[in-house]
């Protein structure tokens, strides 16, 4: 049975190879025509949806809403998640399977959405690219690093419009940041805390001993896609994928583009140098050294030693599962570290002239003491984006409609998405190569050291064992992507 659909997995996808990008033709209906109110097919972009429910659903209603975007197809493996996608778009055609659709519909759709869990971002985008098509990807950008670069250096190769589902890079909050940094306010940043309250859903279990039934509205092989063969229970969907390593990316890569994302575009970072971390190791209620853990820790910290924009050496710290930084002395004791909007999640950013902080998304941005919030002032120099966090939306559907040579978008693949994602699964590394249990000495050698990072050859050059995590063995029958 196994073999028989693998044979039907390579089948389907073997038209990416063989297909030539069709570009399609447009007749354009006059304004004037339609009337006020109405907008011209040609001033809409065609989107293809993999991912209806959940998050792909909250997508979808920001594409529709803007009125620029036509989402014409939707595919989920879940026809229960599905359902409030279908009666918003009734007219819209709909798929179980994103191979299906791709291979019938490609010529009637310009972009493509991925909104999907983590472990299959990559395969959907890589191949709506090479078939020409825009996309729109949700955070994570990928699983695993090698699949961030080989995204990044697809975006360049087969020129289209993308952009990361990480709407704070569109904020107002990440603009301020960067014009009281770029002024000079708080001087040259040497250290960053960012924390979270995440995971909210299980980390630190044992996969399920017995399996139960799938539900008939569930394809769950087409689910699991580029993961090894699992049995399916029934609370690892549609939101506790997330804490297994199979599937998700934990509290770093759940939070990380929001949150670390913020900093990038502050201080312009690079690859990080080096990584270490610490981790809770209890599991179950057992520690782990009975096995090793299927699941991401409760709780982690991870320290990142970085260069900025101007060579100078940056420590980013970051802690999850409700673990906070010290509190900054010139902060009020009534007021909220981080911010209001997102209490329990923020960023501090330690400067040589002073600080300042923001929430999740880069909100509530703010100097300390707070009171220099109001007192400094700073010209306007980097544009707003309007409609708030529809605005990340509107953005690139406008990019892909002006194409890859004119359109810009705040989180393209080039030059930040990719590589902001590359760091941020730097650390899962570093934290599965802490949890590393060698099979014969039952030892855990990655214990206790500094990981040296290559960032352009995407290696450890220390502790050979931790590149295992670098790019993950795909299953039979879902080829790995490559340029």
């Amino acid at each position: 049975m196994e073999e028989k659909k693998s044979r039907k997995s390579v089948s389907r996808r073997s038209f990416i190879r063989d297909s030539s990008i069709a570009a399609a033709g447009f007749y354009i209906v006059p304004r004037h025509v339609l009337g006020r109110g109405f907008i011209a097919p040609s001033d809409q972009l065609t989107i293809a949806s993999v991912g209806a429910g959940g998050k792909g659903g909250d997508d979808i209603r920001h594409f529709t809403r803007s009125g620029k975007g036509n989402v014409a197809f939707l595919c989920d493996v879940d026809d229960r998640q599905a359902v409030n996608s279908r009666k918003l778009l009734p007219n819209a055609k709909y798929y179980k399977d994103w191979r299906e659709m791709f291979d019938k519909e490609s010529k009637n759709f310009d972009a493509v959405s991925v909104s999907i869990p983590d472990h299959n971002h990559a395969i959907v985008a890589f191949n709506a690219m090479s078939l020409g098509k825009h996309v729109y990807v949700q955070k994570p950008l990928t699983h695993d690093i090698y699949e961030a670069r080989t995204l990044t250096q697809a975006a360049e190769r087969f020129k289209v419009v993308t952009q990361m589902g990480d709407q704070g890079s569109s904020g107002d909050g990440v603009r301020q940041l960067m014009e009281w940094y770029n002024a000079g306010v708080i001087g040259d940043v040497h250290t960053v805390n960012c924390y979270t309250n995440r995971p909210v859903w299980p980390q630190g279990v044992l996969w399920p001993s017995s399996p139960d039934p799938i539900p008939a509205e569930l394809n769950f092989d087409l689910w699991l896609g580029t993961a090894q063969q699992h049995d399916y229970f029934t609370k690892l969907l549609p939101f506790n994928w997330r804490g297994w390593w199979d599937f998700g990316t934990g509290a770093l890569g759940d939070m990380g583009c929001h949150i670390v994302g913020p900093v990038f575009k502050v201080l312009g970072l690079g690859y990080p140098t080096e990584v270490t971390c610490s981790c809770s190791t209890l599991y179950d209620g057992v520690f782990e050294e009975s096995y090793r853990p299927d699941s991401g820790p409760v709780s982690s910290s991870v320290h990142f030693k970085y260069k900025d924009k101007n060579g100078n050496e940056v420590k980013l710290n970051w802690m999850d599962g409700g673990i906070q930084p010290e509190r900054p002395v010139e902060l009020g004791p009534n007021e909220i570290m981080g911010g209001k909007s997102d209490v329990g999640n923020g960023v501090i950013f330690e400067g040589t002239k002073g600080k300042m902080m923001c929430s999740t998304y880069g909100m509530d941005p703010s100097l300390l003491p707070t009171s220099r919030t109001a007192e400094v002032h700073v010209p306007q120099t980097i544009p707003r984006i309007p409609m708030g966090a529809e605005g990340h939306y509107v953005q690139w559907i406008e990019a892909a409609m002006a194409g890859y040579e004119n359109g810009k978008t705040d989180s393209p693949f080039v030059g930040y998405a990719g590589p902001l994602t590359e760091c941020i699964l730097m650390g899962n590394l570093a934290l599965r190569s802490f949890n590393y249990r060698d099979p014969k000495t039952k030892d855990f050698p990655g214990r206790g050291i500094t990981l040296q990072w290559d960032g352009p050859n995407m290696k450890v050059t220390n502790f050979d064992l931790a590149n295992q995590y670098v790019k993950r063995n795909y299953r039979d029958g879902w080829n790995p992507i490559s340029i």
